[in-house]
């Protein structure tokens, strides 16, 4: 479960967030780090169980630094307001497809699949698809996956017209114009204080899993 004092630190440093306030109250972030990240272990541990290589992971190469890079953008808050983890067979900074998982006061979600990736691990993403549709969409259209990730494989930027060697009229056409893979299901407050947390995000993570291996196929 996450506690409850998780969230109201994350709440005050979304009002705060300024390195003032921060290291004002640095002794409650290590308790909230603290505990995330004896989650996070508990998390790896469960979804080792249908994943076995996430399970050689350290909690350490899966978690996400509170401090923001604000070199490149126009928001200098200098802290992220949630609390994350990625998992794939290399950590947070693997290159293929993985699990997800953000913690923030009214916008926690688990998710998976793989964010934006580059020019060649894209090309081999489509052309996976392309050949082996049928299969993909056995995985998208599974009864199951379709009730858990209710708004399907979803991207915020995708080519308006058809990649370089391919049609219109192609029958994945919506998915080959997608730059990113992504399915996610919300977690109110509530479900995150719940005792069967981990479980239940372990859970949305092994129905994504076919999907992951589906992605990682490509790009392995």
């Amino acid at each position: 479960m996450i506690n409850s004092n998780t969230l109201k630190f994350l709440k005050d440093l979304n009002a705060h967030n300024n390195k003032a306030w921060f290291d004002e109250h640095r002794h409650q972030f290590e308790i909230v780090k603290s505990d995330f990240y004896l989650f996070v272990e508990s998390l790896i541990a469960a979804v080792a169980k249908f994943d076995a290589p996430i399970g050689q992971l350290s909690v350490k190469a899966c978690v996400f630094r509170i401090n923001r890079d604000v070199r490149f953008s126009k928001n200098k808050t200098p802290y992220k307001t949630n609390l994350s983890c990625y998992l794939n067979n290399a950590g947070k900074k693997g290159l293929g497809a993985g699990y997800y998982l953000h913690i923030e006061p009214g916008k926690s979600m688990a998710a998976g699949g793989i964010w934006m990736p580059e020019t060649g691990v894209l090309s081999g993403i489509r052309q996976e698809i392309d050949y082996n549709f049928t299969d993909w969409k056995k995985i998208i259209e599974h009864k199951h996956f379709r009730k858990t990730f209710t708004e399907g494989v979803k991207t915020n930027d995708r080519l308006v017209r058809p990649p370089k060697g391919y049609d219109e009229d192609n029958e994945a056409i919506a998915f080959l114009k997608m730059k990113s893979f992504i399915v996610s299901k919300p977690f109110t407050d509530s479900e995150l204080q719940n005792n069967n947390f981990v479980k239940e995000v372990a859970k949305t993570f092994n129905c994504m899993k076919p999907m992951i291996d589906f992605l990682n196929t490509a790009v392995h």
